[in-house]
């Protein structure tokens, strides 16, 4: 009887845990919002080296570009746990020691010390959380676990890093990474990782506008490259003092590069992150060129050009200039010169010309004549109203002569 009794125990244990396994497994499978889409994101646009060109603001003027984790560099990733959340992976949203910890410090400790962890940290931003109070603190933790029972670790950490502060309107490590280290996520460096990683806990204090050097970053940074190499220490020349020492770029140094492609790339793509067949070095040539042939040319009534460069080979774009100057309005430089609609005549001419020759029916001293002419109703003219009656075929094709 005994034995028949622990059997049924047994069984309906058994039977609690398949049920409460399969509640989990349903709250994973079940539709839920993309936390991709809890925020507005900004656009960028990069050249073919992964320069950028421009960073848009998102719709509620923050700079906030969504970066899949996959583009985020392993060592920013790291840095970030280990600073912020290193049992991350093995806790269920609430580190009970690390809050009990935070509280027993906060009460007749020294210092203040966080106990939130990183799913406490995004529903305090998915959810704008109030977390100084008790009640706060309370509702933060129970979403916390509600999160990690619909979400992975991995979509977790990913929204993470893209909603964490990093001073002033500038949120999460796509952004972060283009304003004050003018690359890509994806390549961010160690020492460089430490010093971003920390900005999150306390951005206006250890980023003030125009410096990095703060003594509250620098302290943070510190203690984190000890925890790195405490664990790593291989990385001894990689975290020195100096490598440490980045001086980070601020939103005022952010690209303004070939202004009238991106905004033709920005209207005619969707995607967030959108990557050019632009080479900056030519682009930047190519304007110095245009600019200096205007300026020379003024006296002749010249204020204005546009060019487009391609590479014959792939035909890629390589550089566009649509006007000579994209902020002056005399000459209306917003406008896109490089998509103005021409006549093809002059474009055609060549091989009109071409294809006399080898037909044999002119060669380059045969005479043509240029003379009013019409065309049933069409009366063609030349660019300068003129006539030159009888001209070589070479002088005609110089000079442009349309007759």
């Amino acid at each position: 009887m005994q034995l028949n009794k622990r059997k049924v125990s047994l069984a309906n244990v058994l039977l609690c845990g398949l049920v409460l396994l399969c509640s989990l497994v349903l709250l994973r499978l079940l539709p839920k919002a993309e936390l991709a889409n809890a925020f507005p994101s900004s656009r960028s646009v990069l050249a073919n080296k992964g320069e950028l060109l421009r960073l848009t603001l998102a719709s509620d003027q923050q700079y906030r570009l969504w970066t899949p984790l996959t583009q985020i560099a392993k060592p920013m990733q790291q840095a970030v746990l280990l600073y912020e959340d290193r049992w991350f992976y093995w806790h269920f949203g609430v580190n009970p020691v690390a809050l009990i910890r935070a509280s027993f410090s906060t009460v007749i400790g020294s210092r203040r010390i966080g106990g939130s962890t990183i799913s406490m940290q995004l529903v305090r931003r998915l959810y704008d959380i109030d977390s100084r109070s008790i009640t706060g603190k309370l509702k933060q933790a129970c979403l916390a676990i509600w999160l990690e029972l619909r979400y992975s670790k991995r979509e977790i950490l990913e929204a993470y890093l893209n909603y964490a502060p990093y001073g002033g309107n500038v949120v999460g490590v796509g952004a972060a990474s283009l304003v004050y280290l003018q690359k890509p996520a994806i390549q961010i460096k160690l020492n460089e990782a430490i010093n971003l990683a920390v900005i999150p806990q306390n951005p206006n204090k250890r980023l003030a506008e125009n410096t990095a050097q703060s003594k509250s970053l620098l302290a943070a940074r510190t203690r984190l490259a000890q925890l790195w190499l405490a664990d790593n220490p291989q990385d001894a020349a990689q975290l020195s003092p100096l490598a440490l020492n980045i001086a980070f770029k601020t939103r005022k140094n952010l690209s303004f590069a070939a202004p009238h492609l991106v905004e033709y790339v920005l209207k005619n793509e969707k995607d967030n992150v959108v990557n050019t067949s632009v080479d900056l070095p030519m682009q930047q040539t190519l304007e110095r060129v245009l600019t200096k042939y205007v300026k020379s040319r003024h006296d002749v009534g010249i204020n204005n050009a546009s060019a487009l460069l391609i590479d014959a080979t792939t035909m890629q774009v390589k550089a566009l200039v649509g006007s000579a100057d994209y902020h002056d309005l005399t000459i209306e430089g917003q406008v896109n010169g490089v998509l103005g609609k021409r006549s093809p005549g002059s474009t055609l001419k060549p091989f009109i010309y071409a294809l006399a020759l080898d037909q044999g029916l002119i060669h380059s001293a045969s005479i043509l004549k240029d003379a009013p002419s019409n065309f049933g109703v069409f009366t063609p003219e030349n660019f300068d109203g003129r006539f030159n009656g009888p001209i070589s075929a070479q002088d005609a094709l110089i000079r442009s002569r349309n007759i």
